[in-house]
Parts: C-alpha cells; structure tokens; sequence
C-alpha cells in the first residue's frame, strides 16, 4: 500500500538516524516497532529527525490505539485540516468514520471559549472510546481533560495531543502528561494537523496491514 517515494523516505530516516551524531545519541531499535512506525512517519511527515527528542507516549498507548482503531473506533479530530490529512488512509485501510469536532461548534465562539472546546464537548458524548486527535486547538484538550477527569465523559481510546503555538500550548501538553490518558504527544510548541495526521495514520496503516495477514 506504500508509495517508493515513502518507502525510500522511510529507508533514508532509518538510515539517518543510525548515525549516533545525526540522531544525538538516539537509538530508533530501542523503541518496540509500533512506536518506531509512528515516529518514522511523524518524521516523514515534518522532514524533522530532531522530533525524536520530543515525541513522547504513554505505555501501551500505541497499542491501544491501534486496537480500538482495528475494532471501528471513531477518530475525532480539532480542524477540519486534521480529518482532511486522515480520511483518505481510513478510506484505504479500515474505513473508521473521521470527524471534525467543528460539525458540532456554534457558529460563533462563546465569550470565554473557542468554537474546537465547544465542539469537543459535544463531540465526546456522542463517540465514546473515540480516538482523538488535536492538533491546533489547546483549548479543545484542556476541555477533554476536564470533561474526563469529572466523570463527565468516558476516556478516549487514546488521545493524539500536538496542539502547535505557543498560548497555552505547553500547559495542555503537560496537563495531559499528567492526566493518565493513553497518549501521544510533542513536547515544546511545534504541531499541527499534519502531524496529528500522520500518527494516526501510521497506527491505521498497521492495523490494516496486521488484518491483512
């Protein structure tokens, strides 16, 4: 299913990163292969080899995601950018239903709020055990943290968190550090729906692949 050109870009990573200078000093064999498929494609994805200082998971937060992926869990996403860099690899691969939580915001942002908050809300009560991807929109991860640690809403399957800026950027990522959640995040300010993207797809991609066999 992979293009050459992923392909020899995944083989110029791998290549890359086995130069202990180029890597500083980080092994790609040290991570179990889910994890190294995901950080491969985030690479790939920001033409960036020093992400892997910066990307973090919790443990079995790949698998899990991988799994409830495998099983027909919805992806829920803060822009439509993000869902437009994921339907087409659900289309190909599982057919998982791909969602902005825009189609469930107000046309207008309520004082105090952003339209993505508001959207997740609605968002989580209607896809349980959903995977979530955010990738813009702080206020949207600070909002799913609070509506799961009231009991408001069940946890995410796993949860994508790579909000890209600089408001309120670092103390989302470190208030999902610190949630439990099943997670992927960036640490730093660096994001973005492409990323969000592509680690969901890197986790599409192998399930459909481990299906197939």
């Amino acid at each position: 299913m992979d293009h050459p050109i992923f392909t020899e870009s995944i083989r110029l990573i791998r290549a890359a990163l086995a130069d202990p200078q180029a890597a500083n000093g980080f092994e790609l064999a040290s991570l179990p292969l889910l994890e190294q498929e995901v950080l491969l494609r985030l690479i790939h994805s920001s033409g960036d080899l020093s992400l892997v200082a910066d990307v973090c998971w919790s443990e079995g937060a790949c698998q899990a995601g991988l799994q409830a992926l495998a099983a027909g869990a919805a992806i829920l996403t803060d822009t439509a950018m993000a869902a437009a860099a994921v339907a087409p690899m659900a289309r190909r691969t599982l057919g998982n239903s791909v969602h902005s939580v825009l189609d469930w915001a107000p046309a207008q942002a309520p004082a105090g709020s952003t339209r993505a908050a508001v959207g997740m809300e609605r968002a989580l009560h209607e896809h349980h055990r959903a995977v979530v991807l955010i990738g813009s929109a702080p206020t949207a991860l600070e909002l799913l943290l609070e509506q799961v640690a009231a009991g408001r809403c069940r946890p995410p399957a796993l949860v994508i968190g790579m909000p890209v800026g600089f408001v309120g950027v670092a103390e989302s990522k470190r208030h999902l550090a610190e949630s439990g959640l099943p997670q992927i995040r960036l640490e730093g300010s660096r994001g973005g729906a492409g990323l969000v993207g592509a680690a969901v797809n890197a986790l599409l991609r192998r399930a459909w692949l481990d299906q197939a066999c």
